[in-house]
């Protein structure tokens, strides 16, 4: 770990400082707000049994079925293999590795990878999300206060505010943000030298990122949908740590109603060993997850009758021409 140098308390202020500063929004950031809100899922959405997304409690589950080693990482394989190549060649040399980008779907083990990546390295890991990240002072506040060879993981990075994106390039290259303190004639520039680290950003919208942020990772990666196998294994590990009696066919019958996501199948997995122990002896078989399907909403793939929030926003701004515009009576 690097000690502090003189600077550092004037650095630590001047990121105060600059985080507490509350400018108008302008109309872009205005507009980005909006484009949050479209994006944010409904609570039907975060509700459903067969949703990718983590509900508050859930993270907690999933904090101790998530593997802490590459090794016991399932799936995945090509991303695995390339990414043991980058933290093996970085500990060799002694340096942080190159920043990571993960992108896919919700579900799939974006997170898990950030704290794997920790762990090998043997270093700590600081958690944020886009969202968070309001202003260029909160994103100083967080990098002034790393250590060398941290690991500073980023979720849905791609809703970072446009002021602390354009700090953030200049952070990832050469490790220095300039924090502006006051407005007008008076403000000045104040440069703040960072200890290295790694950036490992997680993102469901690859497309929304600029093309200057996705250059500046040296590695990037997406992650697939999983193969009904490599779900069965899952749950047979998860099955394990929960201390569930699961027999191979109702592992394969969870694993196929999963819709490719490890998130599902957990999820799935803790319903179907519910329903066991209350209303049979508490053995998850293939015949007891398909009598619990039939009870609740989940269909045979997993996925309840319901309408996408796409389809809900098409019909909400689809436009009708009147009769009277077409030149119709």
């Amino acid at each position: 770990m690097t000690e502090p140098g003189p600077g550092t308390g004037q650095a630590h202020a001047a990121a105060e400082e600059a985080a507490r500063a509350a400018p108008e929004l302008s109309q872009a950031e205005l507009d980005r707000l909006s484009q949050a809100e479209l994006d944010r899922p409904s609570q039907a959405d975060q509700d459903r049994l067969v949703s990718p997304l983590a509900g508050a409690d859930e993270r907690v589950i999933e904090g101790a079925l998530r593997p802490k080693r590459l090794s016991d990482f399932i799936g995945q394989g090509r991303v695995r293999e390339q990414l043991s190549l980058v933290l093996t060649g970085a500990l060799r040399r002694g340096k942080p590795p190159d920043h990571v980008l993960l992108s896919g779907p919700p579900g799939l083990g974006k997170t898990t990878i950030a704290m794997i990546i920790a762990a090998e390295l043997g270093a700590p890991l600081r958690i944020t999300s886009g969202p968070a990240i309001e202003r260029s002072g909160d994103l100083a506040a967080v990098l002034s206060t790393l250590g060398e060879g941290e690991v500073v993981f980023i979720d849905e990075i791609h809703r970072v505010a446009r002021p602390a994106e354009e700090m953030l390039y200049l952070a990832m290259e050469d490790f220095r943000v300039d924090v502006i303190v006051g407005k007008g004639p008076g403000a000045t520039a104040i440069p703040l030298e960072i200890a290295p680290f790694t950036l490992v950003a997680a993102t469901t919208r690859a497309g929304l990122l600029p093309a200057p942020l996705r250059d500046r990772f040296g590695f990037t990666a997406h992650l697939d949908f999983y193969e009904a196998a490599e779900l069965e294994i899952i749950v047979r590990r998860s099955a394990a740590l929960l201390g569930v009696a699961l027999r191979d066919d109702g592992a394969e019958e969870i694993a196929g109603r999963s819709r490719g996501t490890p998130r599902i199948a957990n999820r799935l997995l803790r319903r179907v060993r519910d329903f066991a122990e209350v209303r049979c002896d508490g053995v998850v078989t293939r015949e007891v997850a398909a009598r619990w399907s039939a009870g609740s909403a989940a269909g045979r793939s997993g996925c309840p009758p319901s309408r996408s929030r796409w389809g809900r926003r098409r019909r909400r701004w689809r436009w009708w021409p009147s009769r009277s515009w077409s030149g119709r009576a």
